[in-house]
């Protein structure tokens, strides 16, 4: 099948790419695009060339996938953007949709462009660990200014046409790209081209601030190798001839290729896109009208997911049981939206319209006409069968009911509303209108027009929504739990919180933003150890009377964490220092407990007993079959749950750490320590993936 072809539009040379959905640039395509050219340049009566695309968009980037071969290269695709660049007759893009990293380049290998007005403008390889590979790093800084061109390269968001008109990436706009690239390209035919690479910078005089803010940023991550390759493709733009700053840009692009770095993030890259492909679920597969939603509590989390459905253009309904709740929640949502006209993401006048799709009430009845409605109370499960029961006979036949839980039962919770089929778990993440992470808990009796519509939902508000079965804690927080349990233990043997905080994050071990103790200590210990409790209290957690003793003590005590000035740290003006309670307490806990303690545990130890029995807990869920697949669990973790991209997540890491060390590990901690309670009982399918030197990425149920 021909992607690219070649014709003529009167005197005009067409070259047409035509590759759906989006006209990625894959090895196929570099060789048909160098062909057509070929055939425009053997065609001597053409007095320009247009390039365009059919379908949907203009080249929205390159098919990442081809990234990964081993004998993948840019060059071919690079040599062709040259030529195109050195022709003697002048060549324009007609642009429209997105143009993304290799689509920007070529266009701007051409001598001209126009634009549809809402065309997007971007070079999103920072998101994947590169830098432009196809003399983009050269070519934008020589269109747009090293200001501009520093900033989309470092922060890959697009920008809309008029900006891309301002900056001078494009040279006009049209209704039709497509007829006023034909206009150009006449107008410019007999004349030099006008040649990219030619210009010089135009904001070459200010290079020395914007190198040093780009060098700050390089320095600040020294463990990441793009901002370093972006500082140094930038500075070659303006001390460099041309064809000495591409030879760098692409010296610097090879090596990110094959960097583990840009693997993992190309990794997750594939994930979320895999996340949304639900078993049992098509594009035949009905979804259900919603407009209106509705939210059951307006506390912080209802607050949050409100702000989140209002900012989307939905109606929304909150009631709480108390006015002043109500009041409190209002307060937050206004706060919520004021914050947002401050980083100016809206105007004061779109955060009152969408404020005016705000309704409040005092009565559960009030959600009665809504189409969806999301209980999200206190993590109580007394509490929320209660709810459900009244939603159950409120809300109207065929609306959604979900419940925002962290940890509890949604098939207990479905059951009580006495329509299973219209329930669903949603697990927001806090504060909910920023968290990318919805977990979406499907239950026994979930019905697929309701997974379809919440799965839906989760675009329309942002979300990145990964689906989970029905368990204790679901995907992150069942994993969570086995992290805190290690930290914990790791505690009472005589680790400080600081130095077990300090292994997470560093990037030599794991280079996550905050470690366990401080995170918990910022959410609530009384959140975390009331939800321990219950499961404790409830038959199905863990008959260990040490279990999590230190979050349960530290509860008991009154002591919060941030919010009462003292939890696994003591906080001075919200900063934590070490606490001689904690440490105090931890002895007497591992007295209490049976635990020895040690006079020094070394790091490499702690990240093996955080990291490995989470990743044996993955493997258990997949196992399960709670998670549909591992990179679902990835997704999880970096986007809800702090875990660096650079590490493409825990399954990723393991992989990359190696499977059998990590079992070798568990098994050796299991004779050291011992394992009354199964703690460190390796996974059935995580050992027989060692064994077999499988990937467990790359692990799909049968």
């Amino acid at each position: 099948m021909t992607i690219v072809s070649y014709g003529r539009d009167a005197d005009i040379g067409v070259i047409t790419i035509d590759n759906p959905p989006v006209n990625a640039i894959g090895p196929a395509l570099a060789r048909e695009l160098a062909a057509a050219l070929d055939a425009f340049q053997a065609d001597g009566d053409a007095v320009a060339l247009v390039v365009e695309c059919a379908g949907s968009t203009f080249v929205a980037g390159g098919d990442i996938a081809a990234f990964g071969s081993p004998d993948f290269t840019a060059g071919p695709f690079n040599a062709t953007l040259q030529r195109l660049s050195d022709m003697d007759r002048p060549a324009v893009a007609a642009l429209f949709g997105t143009v993304l990293g290799g689509g920007l380049e070529l266009a701007m290998a051409c001598h001209g462009r126009v634009a549809a007005p809402g065309t997007r403008f971007g070079m999103p390889e920072v998101t994947l660990g590169l830098i432009p590979g196809s003399l983009g790093t050269q070519n934008l800084p020589r269109l747009a200014g090293l200001k501009t061109a520093a900033r989309m390269i470092s922060d890959g968001k697009p920008i809309g046409a008029e900006a891309a008109l301002e900056a001078g990436i494009i040279d006009a706009l049209a209704d039709d790209p497509g007829q006023g690239a034909r206009t150009l390209a006449r107008k410019l035919a007999g004349s030099p081209p006008r040649r990219t690479q030619d210009l010089p910078v135009p904001d070459r005089d200010q290079a020395g601030d914007v190198l040093a803010g780009l060098k700050a940023a390089a320095d600040a991550a020294p463990w990441l190798a793009t901002p370093r390759a972006i500082h140094d493709t930038m500075l070659a733009a303006v001390t460099m001839p041309y064809d000495a700053g591409v030879e760098l840009e692409q010296a610097r692009f090879a090596k990110l290729v094959a960097s583990p770095q840009s693997r993992a993030m190309r990794h997750l890259f594939f994930a979320e896109r895999e996340a949304r492909k639900i078993p049992g679920l098509g594009r035949e597969t009905a979804s259900r009208d919603v407009s209106r939603v509705g939210v059951i509590g307006a506390g912080t989390m209802g607050a949050g997911i409100a702000t989140a459905f209002l900012n989307a253009g939905f109606a929304v309904t909150v009631t709480d049981a108390t006015q002043a709740g109500l009041d409190r929640g209002l307060s937050i949502i206004q706060g919520n939206l004021a914050s947002a006209v401050k980083r100016g993401r809206m105007t004061e006048a779109q955060a009152a319209k969408t404020l005016d799709r705000l309704t409040l009430g005092l009565d559960l009845s009030a959600v009665g006409d809504c189409d969806m409605v999301i209980e999200a109370v206190f993590e109580d499960m007394a509490l929320k069968l209660d709810i459900a029961a009244q939603l159950g006979a409120i809300c109207r036949p065929g609306a959604i009911i979900a419940t925002n839980t962290s940890t509890l039962d949604v098939d207990r919770i479905a059951a009580a509303t006495a329509r299973p089929g219209d329930v669903i778990g949603t697990h927001f993440f806090s504060p909910a209108h920023i968290m990318r992470l919805l977990e979406v808990v499907r239950g026994a009796e979930t019905a697929p027009d309701t997974l379809q519509t919440v799965m839906g939902l989760a675009r329309k508000i942002g979300k990145t929504a990964v689906v989970s079965g029905v368990c204790y804690g679901f995907i992150g927080n069942r994993m969570a739990e086995v992290y805190m349990r290690e930290s914990e233990a790791l505690q009472m043997e005589g680790a400080s919180p600081s130095q077990i905080d300090g292994v997470v994050q560093s990037t030599e071990y794991l280079g996550m933003a905050m470690g366990p103790n401080r995170m918990l200590d910022m959410a609530g210990v009384d959140v975390g150890a009331r939800t321990v409790v219950e499961w404790i209290a409830g038959g199905e957690g863990p008959t260990d009377p040490g279990y999590r003793a230190m979050c349960r003590a530290l509860y008991e005590r009154g002591d919060h964490g941030q919010k009462t000035g003292e939890g696994y740290y003591r906080y001075e003006n919200r900063q934590p220092v070490p606490s001689e309670k904690t440490a105090a307490l931890a002895e007497e806990m591992a007295a209490k407990h049976g635990v020895t303690r040690r006079d020094a545990i070394p790091d490499q130890e702690i990240l093996e007993r955080l990291l490995f029995p989470m990743v044996n807990e993955a493997a258990m869920i997949l196992d399960e079959g709670i998670a549909y697949r591992p990179s679902d669990i990835d997704v999880v973790w970096t986007a809800g749950y702090g875990f660096p991209a650079w590490r493409g997540g825990p399954l990723f890491m393991a992989d990359e750490i190696g499977l059998d060390r990590i079992v070798a590990r568990m098994d050796h901690y299991a004779a050291r320590d011992g394992d009354p309670h199964g703690y460190w009982t390796v996974s059935p399918l995580l050992r027989q993936l060692a064994e077999a030197r499988a990937s467990l990425t790359d692990w799909r149920r049968e």
